[in-house]
């Protein structure tokens, strides 16, 4: 069987008639960029610095063949992570949240998911007392992601006192501003891997995820909030600052995608919150390609919307 995998080289064929493809992923590769075609997921160019919704590099034909390589390892995976950006363009916010967590949840009961799992170290857990800080000083609300040891790794008692803490933010009227920081040497270094895969009711998950959800209360009150990055930014690590009205990242920030090759897609609201402001095409590249993106080329592209002149800690 044929990885679902459509490479269309632009400057000798020319772009399909129809819409978006059912059953593939499709990737354009042009020398210069040009108009883009519509019912691509990915377009790339040798252009330098090329505009939205294309993706420059030095060798666009390399970097197709790479995305190849990750929808062939994890087909079921790249493929989900498509349909569901496809779909997030006609459907609003809390609906794209939804889609999400149900496509993310099929993904952790499959076999791609569950052989990565096999094969990962093992972790162990080291919950803190108290994973997030909240403090307040009249109408600024500092909201704090604090467990350093770990840079921050998202786990669920994380996400459940980040809830808390955005709920004050949503209810109370007084509360005009709220800065997101993460203490240590990084915003947040991604889903805890220590959890991965101790949840074995995956429709359970899901109806958590929807319920006790920081990219629902985030989309809320994305008007009031300020994200701090600094350090690595991984998974829900630029997934959910995403959502804030402003992002600051200061030099050294290093964003990442990395769930596809887990046999995952981003899952705390990337799918939602990262097309909204570079659009679907490069998404999907960043989250197939797990390529790093450094605070420049954010800036370049909309992911933030200042470099600071200093390194946070």
């Amino acid at each position: 069987m044929q990885p679902p995998f459509e490479l269309v080289d632009l400057d000798r064929t020319p772009p399909p008639s129809a819409g978006e493809p059912r059953g593939c992923v499709r990737v354009g590769v042009a020398a210069e960029h040009r108009d883009a075609p519509g019912g691509f997921d990915v377009l790339l160019t040798a252009t330098p610095d090329p505009p939205r919704p294309w993706v420059g590099g030095t060798d666009p034909h390399l970097t197709a063949r790479r995305l190849a390589d990750v929808v062939t390892a994890q087909p079921a995976a790249a493929l989900a992570l498509v349909q569901v950006l496809r779909m997030g363009a006609r459907l609003t916010g809390p609906e794209r949240l939804v889609v999400e967590s149900l496509a993310y949840s099929t993904l952790q009961a499959g076999t791609g998911f569950r052989t990565w799992l096999a094969s990962a170290r093992r972790r162990t857990p080291r919950p803190a007392a108290e994973p997030v800080g909240l403090t307040r000083d009249g109408s600024l609300l500092t909201v704090t992601l604090d467990r350093p040891g770990v840079r921050n790794a998202f786990d669920a008692a994380t996400r459940d006192a980040l809830c808390e803490a955005l709920h004050v933010a949503v209810a109370d009227p007084t509360v005009s501003h709220v800065d997101l920081r993460g203490n240590g040497p990084a915003f947040c270094s991604g889903g805890d891997l220590a959890e991965f895969g101790t949840s074995r009711d995956p429709a359970q998950a899901h109806l958590v995820r929807v319920e006790r959800s920081p990219a629902a209360l985030l989309q809320r009150c994305a008007h009031k909030v300020t994200a701090h990055l600094h350090g690595a930014c991984v998974g829900a690590g630029i997934e959910l600052p995403a959502f804030a009205g402003r992002v600051r990242a200061a030099p050294d920030t290093v964003i990442r995608l990395p769930e596809v090759g887990m046999g995952l897609i981003p899952g705390a609201g990337g799918t939602a919150s990262l097309p909204a402001r570079i659009g679907r095409e490069r998404t999907v590249y960043l989250a197939l390609s797990g390529a790093e993106l450094s605070a420049a080329e954010a800036f370049t592209w909309g992911l933030v919307d200042e470099v600071t002149s200093h390194v946070a800690v």
